[in-house]
């Protein structure tokens, strides 16, 4: 049987037989012990789970009865961020919350043909927070399982929805997969990685989307002591039932992007589809509702037919799409990648942050050698090279602090009056667990990389690519108080010629 995933706008209505026959299900997940592996925690605590946060979110309680150390360590924690294995274990991973869920639902007496719905938060009138997961109340007894009070949206006021001035898809238009971790693209789906359960260079589908609908619907509480919604700390965010809608959308622009261009084609190397268990490192492994044990690798995982479930719309946005003719495996190789220049010192991000990043001269000279004075699309379109804005080694204690990166903007002028100067936005997804000293990065931070290619583009036709400096101007989306200051250890910029 093949299950279709449906938009959950269009179910026909706010408690639509699959969303409430979901909505039971999470409940009964909801009500086994977490030492359960099919319990709703247990499934949570696979993605993060760190027990101070879920103490004070009173998620855990004081004297948790706990899985062994040996089921611990097999399960938990097991998302993969920063890595090119982004995609294909959180895919596994929605398949077998999927199988769980659905399992629950017959156990209920709901049809065996039920499917995890996805939010597509890009099409038009859909960006608010679906209906059925905004109210404590629903037609059963007691309280509404899809409701969470940890969400506090992109003002941190509890209006949950996602304004698509700060969230895009430029990430549908990457030709590579896999990216690099020296300056350049990290590629549609992230970097040569091993095993990562948090890596520092996010590929371009988990910046955008994926990392911004975190940060936007889990916000932080307004109240001290400011603690994050769920959705925006990695170790809680599974525990918050729209993550799996998001996730299922997240899953669908991976088949979208292979469905719409010959060339969009996912990795060959041995090392990403036999995955990390075949160089000796962690498993991918999901309990199954029967008992059984899932161990899979991302090879079993890139054709749907296979997994026996399809999307109803494969189109990103809602817009018809024509399905193009898959070609053969993509060719891979290793990008030119070089320096053009950085700044000096460490930047902490507060009301407003300005950097000069100096420019060596040559290089800058290498960089616009592809540029005419022709129209910014043209040129940017015809030159063989790409041009990156990197922020490295962010730190901070806040996932939920976002903010918007301009470049070229003249001191003293208004960003908001140079819209065509806007690289991007970031919400640092990972950013508490990447800052901390004893953490899987020893406290390095995350980096964040913008294809600046168009803005590059613009001030060399309009003759304002300074030669010996390009401002960079960091701006919060939101006022950041003093704990959860942001700093970035270096910008620096990259061209890229592939």
């Amino acid at each position: 049987m093949t299950h279709v995933r449906r938009n959950v706008w269009e179910l026909g209505g706010k408690w639509a037989d699959p969303i409430l026959w979901y909505a039971r299900a999470v409940g009964a997940m909801q009500a086994r012990p977490i030492k359960d592996k099919t319990s709703w925690k247990f499934y949570a605590a696979m993605h993060g789970m760190y027990q101070p946060l879920w103490h004070a979110l009173g998620y855990l309680s004081a004297t948790p009865q706990l899985p062994s150390s040996t089921v611990v360590k097999k399960f938990w924690k097991q998302c993969q961020h920063g890595s090119w294995y982004f995609l294909p274990w959180h895919r596994g991973y929605l398949l077998a919350f999927e199988a769980n869920v659905r399992a629950a639902v017959v156990d209920l007496g709901g049809p065996a043909t039920w499917a995890l719905p996805y939010w597509n938060y890009f099409k038009s009138g859909q960006s608010a927070l679906p209906a059925a997961f905004n109210t404590p109340t629903w037609p059963d007894p007691g309280v509404n399982p899809l409701y969470v009070e940890q969400r506090y949206g992109p003002n941190n006021d509890s209006n949950v929805h996602v304004p698509l001035t700060d969230v895009d898809l430029q990430a549908m238009s990457e030709p590579h997969f896999t990216g690099v971790s020296t300056g350049g693209s990290p590629g549609f789906g992230g970097v040569d990685t091993g095993f990562s359960h948090g890596g520092q260079t996010h590929g371009g589908i988990e910046t955008q989307p994926h990392d911004w609908v975190h940060g936007l619907v889990g916000g932080s509480d307004p109240n001290p002591p400011g603690l994050p919604g769920l959705m925006s700390d990695p170790d809680t965010a599974a525990l918050d039932p729209i993550f799996w809608l998001h996730h299922a959308n997240i899953d669908r622009l991976w088949a979208s992007w292979n469905h719409s261009a010959t060339t969009h084609k996912n990795p060959t190397a041995s090392t990403w589809l036999d995955g990390p268990a075949s160089v000796g490192q962690r498993a991918f492994v999901m309990p199954m509702p029967d008992g059984t044990t899932w161990k899979y690798k991302p090879s079993e995982l890139v054709h749907l037919a296979d997994l026996n479930y399809k999307y109803d719309s494969l189109s990103p946005a809602g817009v018809a799409v024509a399905p193009a003719v898959l070609g053969g495996e993509a060719v891979s190789t290793e990008p030119d990648v070089e320096l053009v220049g950085a700044n000096e010192e460490t930047v902490t991000v507060r009301s407003t942050a300005a950097s000069q990043v100096r420019l060596d001269t040559a290089m800058r000279r290498s960089v616009t050698a592809g540029f005419s004075a022709g129209p910014a699309a043209d040129v940017a379109d015809a030159s063989p090279d790409r041009v990156f804005l990197n922020l490295e080694n962010v730190r901070g204690q806040s996932d939920a602090s976002a903010f918007r990166v301009y470049v070229g903007v003249p001191d003293g002028d208004d960003v908001e009056a140079h819209p065509d100067l806007l690289a991007g936005s970031v919400a640092p997804f990972g950013l508490r667990k990447a800052t901390q000293s004893d953490g899987e990065h020893a406290g390095q931070g995350l980096n964040f990389v913008f294809d600046i290619t168009r803005i590059v583009s613009h001030l060399h036709a309009a003759d304002s690519f300074d030669v010996e400096h390009l401002p960079v101007r960091i701006v919060p989306v939101r006022e950041l108080p003093d704990e959860q200051q942001v700093s970035i250890g270096r910008i620096s910029i990259f061209r890229q010629r592939s």
